[in-house]
């Protein structure tokens, strides 16, 4: 399970929870053609359009860290135990499958079916096996599948009110843990991610240093 992350999940528990829930549903909801407006989105309860605005926007800072790529870009290696941007962009959408199977369906974590166990754990676990089998492949590849894992996400979110959203998982590693936190995750698990993307984009031959 990736992260040791703890998040507070008080407001579930306390006054201010009804006045926050309250406060969102008031706000006009964007349609999404402003993704630096974060907060509630159309076709969405408040709270979880909330999380959406979040998810989008970190996505794509993402992209646009490895916009025009080369395949070589994606597989250069910045030393021997180091992980390739390409193994990182999978690994995101990795990441977002296992927390939607598990979320949305119900599944106990590292108990998902053999066929997405095949596809997914590899990038989910980075390391030796990543660097052998992860590369030869265009950005496109890469995009494509954290697209299809986003799709799944939004639809499955679509789905879902703020009531879930807060729901608290007891037994959750971390301690006890909501939806949101667990959501929470996958969009800071993205930017921490991308700040390697971007050290190793740095880093490429032939890379122009910026100020970013």
């Amino acid at each position: 399970m990736l992260g040791t992350a703890t998040c507070v999940v008080a407001a579930t528990s306390s006054g201010l929870w009804p006045a926050f829930a309250a406060a969102a549903d008031a706000v006009k909801k964007e349609d999404g053609t402003r993704p630096s407006v974060l907060g509630p989105r159309e076709g969405f309860t408040p709270l979880v359009g909330t999380l959406v605005s979040m998810l989008v926007w970190m996505r794509m800072v993402v992209v646009r860290t490895v916009k025009g790529m080369s395949t070589a870009d994606l597989d250069f290696l910045l030393d021997p135990k180091a992980n390739t941007i390409g193994a990182l962009l999978l690994h995101l959408a990795a990441t977002e499958t296992y927390y939607a199977l598990h979320t949305f369906d119900g599944l106990a974590w590292d108990q998902w079916p053999g066929a997405m166990k095949r596809t997914w754990d590899v990038p989910m676990n980075l390391g030796a096996q990543a660097r052998q089998e992860i590369k030869g492949k265009p950005l496109s590849f890469y995009l494509d599948a954290l697209e299809a894992s986003r799709a799944r996400t939004l639809a499955g979110l679509k789905r879902r009110d703020d009531a879930w959203l807060m729901t608290v998982d007891a037994a959750w590693s971390w301690g006890p843990t909501n939806n949101l936190c667990k959501w929470f995750h996958v969009c800071e698990h993205e930017s921490n991610h991308n700040g390697q993307m971007k050290l190793i984009a740095g880093r490429l031959p032939g890379a122009r240093k910026t100020g970013d």
